[in-house]
């Protein structure tokens, strides 16, 4: 597992940009972390090392959010999805194996994720704007 102390949002961005170059293009990201923990920074960051010129905003609402860079990329927010049938719904399946999927409230949808999945944990400390980012599954 690599772990990484994060000071601040840039540091989460520039973290995952270089994370970033270790990917192939068909991995899949579950992301773990509170409300406000830096999973959209985190994003922001990997998106920024596969040379996405897109704004990177959170998917909340519009539940994936696609982006183009040196792979595409699918940006997934599953904290409103409850089941199989809404993973269904949403094509969350035709993704797979098309491009870098990142996943954020991933804990929603667990059962449903692949072998072989990137886990990334983000966790706040007890100092405001600290992040402790762990991975494991690379």
């Amino acid at each position: 597992m690599n772990e990484f102390l994060s000071k601040s949002v840039e540091d989460t961005e520039k973290f995952a940009e270089e994370f970033s170059k270790s990917l192939t293009g068909n991995e899949i990201i579950a992301m773990y972390g509170d409300l406000g923990a830096g999973k959209t920074s985190f994003t922001r960051g990997l998106a920024k090392g596969l040379e996405v010129e897109q704004t990177v905003t959170s998917p909340t609402f519009a539940i994936v959010n696609e982006y183009s860079g040196n792979y595409p990329l699918y940006h997934f927010d599953m904290y409103r999805i409850e089941n199989w049938d809404d993973l269904e719904s949403i094509g969350f399946f035709d993704y797979i194996n098309t491009g870098i999927i990142i996943i954020e409230w991933s804990e929603n949808i667990e059962g449903a994720l692949p072998s072989g999945v990137i886990r990334v944990y983000i966790d706040k400390t007890d100092k405001d704007n600290e992040r402790l980012i762990k991975i494991e599954g690379i």
